[in-house]
């Protein structure tokens, strides 16, 4: 009777997915969502896997992906079995996801080296022999990912899935449609100059339509997903495409934190599936995950700024409001590619432009005050929560909460010297002072970085003000 409870539940979510692919408009909320262990770098130990996979359950999500780019055995390897500790350790996962009510999906990427057509019957064998190990292990959820290759091969890759499911889902009565990513999966790489690309025209119609396909908006990291851009690049597949999302994930760039909410993602239109990508810092990653997972109970009504402050008093309690200082001084991400993530210091910048509209001869004390009272309590909250928090926590945010409180203090001096020059008066000085903070900044952020959008520019602002 177990055993057939069992076949029955992975059936009706098996069904459930498969009706959202086909735009059934009955999900109020996302049905399968979760995180993504899809992160470049050091994987998560196993017991941060066990807590993540409960703090999912605790939050109501309901599906995690061991999907670690640097597990060997998962990419590069990922035609041999698991050794016996790793594949202990996989069995436990299994165990805990059940017992949560949470769907463990087993990922491979054997995109490096996979072979195609006739010469991949062995490969073929490969795929299925490993799968057989983690069916018996007792998964049932399953993705063969494609993401991050250079070989742009479709109808080989769509033949290898259809065959996948085939001959292994279908074979079983209990397992859920394969989830994928395909090689070309934002949006500025499936279509360019008005044309769908050929890779995607025939991934897209080659693919077996049971077989759930992510992607990451127009970009790999973008900073949003319209509903419009969503459903543009559904037509493209012709059905509907679930969201792997690349926040709070930081492998490109690993010396900040992504202490921000999940926002900007579609309102209005049924998602099949979301999944979160983390850092490889565990800890710090609940902020976004948690309003991620609120998200995704009511994208409609969700609102970012009350789910961030919600997330925050959950995590640290009675030092919610310290973290929600520091937090907010950490949240955005750009380079030349990705761009995700609020503003850092938001409020902050308010203050700061309003200051800046008024000098150099009608800034009030009152708006000096405002930045001074700011730059107080964020000196305040880091030292408290150095003091304070949890070993796990500040093991993750030791090194930028130090580095937080340094340009705090550095701020404070730039404060002073834009006074002094609003009043007319020179401190040269102070002003060296504020340089060589500015200056070790600069040093300091291509290893621990924080509050570049907001004390590291406020710096700036101060210094060409004074010297210009």
């Amino acid at each position: 009777m177990k055993k057939l409870l069992s076949v029955l539940k992975n059936v009706s979510a098996a069904l459930l997915l498969v009706g959202c692919l086909e735009g059934a408009g009955f999900c109020s909320e996302i049905p399968v969502r979760g995180i993504v262990e899809g992160f470049y770098g050091t994987p998560w130990s196993h017991n941060d896997r066990i807590d993540m996979i409960r703090f999912a359950a605790k939050h109501r999500m309901n599906a995690y992906i061991y999907a670690p780019k640097d597990d060997p055995y998962h990419r590069e390897k990922w035609r041999e079995p698991y050794p016996k500790e790793q594949e202990k350790n996989l069995s436990e996962l299994i165990k805990v996801s059940k017992e949560n009510g949470v769907r463990f999906i087993f990922a491979i990427s054997p995109g490096l080296d996979l072979n195609y057509g006739e010469a991949g019957e062995i490969d073929r064998l490969f795929m299925l022999n490993k799968l057989a190990i983690m069916y018996d292990l007792g998964v049932r959820d399953f993705a063969i990912f494609f993401d991050d290759i250079k070989d742009k091969n479709a109808e080989g890759q769509a033949e290898f899935l259809n065959f996948i499911t085939k001959t292994f889902v279908k074979k079983h009565g209990d397992i859920s449609p394969l989830i994928t990513v395909p090689t070309e999966y934002f949006a500025q790489d499936i279509e360019k100059d008005g044309a769908i690309t050929p890779y995607s025209k025939t991934f897209s119609t080659a693919t077996d339509r049971s077989v759930l396909t992510l992607y990451t908006g127009r970009g790999v990291v973008c900073d949003s997903i319209p509903d419009i851009e969503y459903r543009a690049v559904c037509r493209i597949y012709g059905r509907k495409l679930g969201i792997w999302w690349n926040y709070p994930v930081t492998d490109y760039m690993e010396e900040k934190l992504a202490l921000g909410p999940i926002e900007d993602l579609p309102v209005e239109t049924e998602i099949p599936a979301i999944f979160f990508n983390p850092m490889k810092y565990a800890e710090s990653s609940k902020i976004a995950l948690a309003t991620g997972a609120a998200y995704a109970k009511d994208p409609e009504n969700y609102d970012a700024d009350k789910a961030f402050k919600k997330a925050l008093k959950d995590k640290y309690g009675k030092l919610a409001n310290e973290m929600f200082l520091v937090a907010s001084h950490s949240t955005h991400f750009e380079n030349s590619w990705a761009l995700v993530g609020r503003e850092d210091g938001r409020e902050f910048n308010k203050k700061v432009d309003l200051l800046f509209s008024h000098l150099p001869n009608n800034a009030t004390e009152a708006e000096f005050n405002d930045i001074e009272r700011e730059l107080s309590a964020l000196d305040k909250a880091t030292v408290k929560l150095i003091a304070k928090l949890p070993k796990k926590d500040l093991k993750e945010l030791q090194s930028h909460l130090i580095e937080l409180n340094r340009m705090t203090n550095v701020s404070k001096d730039a404060l002073t010297l834009l006074k002094t020059k609003a009043a007319g008066h020179n401190d040269d000085e102070l002003l060296q002072k504020v340089r060589n903070g500015y200056e070790e900044t600069l040093i300091t952020e291509k290893k621990v970085k924080i509050a570049d959008g907001s004390l590291k520019k406020f710096m700036k602002k101060v210094l060409d003000f004074c010297e210009n």
